[in-house]
């Protein structure tokens, strides 16, 4: 097995997306989500020789929890609340959720092993070409396609019109397509 921090690394622009995605709009100003995937990495760093199944899609889970945990954490620092388990839960369910919309651009119902682990690496792929995706770009892709938001919604959120929303979106899934090595 490859030593600690080069399993983990692979993870990083995955853990960034599920961040940048989740992080609570309010907190943006006080909190890096680059700075919260470097604490989940060093709290996963901590744990792992307790980690017994190191597989791909187990290992993913499990960082996504710890990503929980530390976006939940600095939410109760910055947002002065007691420990709220109901909001470190549904954290956790939006990071599956989006982990779950990531996985649906990618190929369905891989069930056998391989399919699972090869079904993983492109996850982890997909992350890292968003992470390569200009700004306004990557903003669009995500929040239509992982976070299943209208063009509506986005144009309303971002003060930008329809047809631009639409221009960034074709511009950035077809840069998305390139980064990925696929035609488009």
């Amino acid at each position: 097995m490859a030593d600690q921090p080069d399993a983990l690394e692979p993870y990083r622009q995955y853990l960034m997306l599920l961040a940048q995605v989740h992080l609570d709009p309010q907190l943006r100003g006080k909190l890096d989500p680059a700075d919260l995937v470097q604490q989940a990495l060093l709290r996963a760093h901590l744990a792992f020789d307790g980690l017994r199944d190191r597989q791909p899609a187990v290992l993913s889970a499990w960082l996504r929890k710890i990503l929980a945990r530390t976006m939940a954490d600095a939410m109760k620092h910055y947002l002065r609340d007691k420990r709220d388990l109901g909001m470190e839960q549904s954290l956790e369910a939006d990071l599956a959720r989006s982990t779950s919309g990531m996985a649906a651009w990618l190929a369905a119902d891989q069930s056998s092993p391989s399919q699972r682990a090869e079904k993983n690496e492109e996850l982890l792929r997909l992350a890292d070409a968003l992470a390569l995706l200009p700004e306004n770009y990557r903003d669009v892709v995500v929040q239509k396609h992982l976070q299943g938001k209208t063009l509506q919604q986005i144009a309303e959120q971002s003060g930008r019109t329809i047809p631009a929303v639409v221009a960034f979106l074709r511009r950035g899934l077809a840069e998305l397509r390139e980064h990925l090595g696929e035609k488009a």
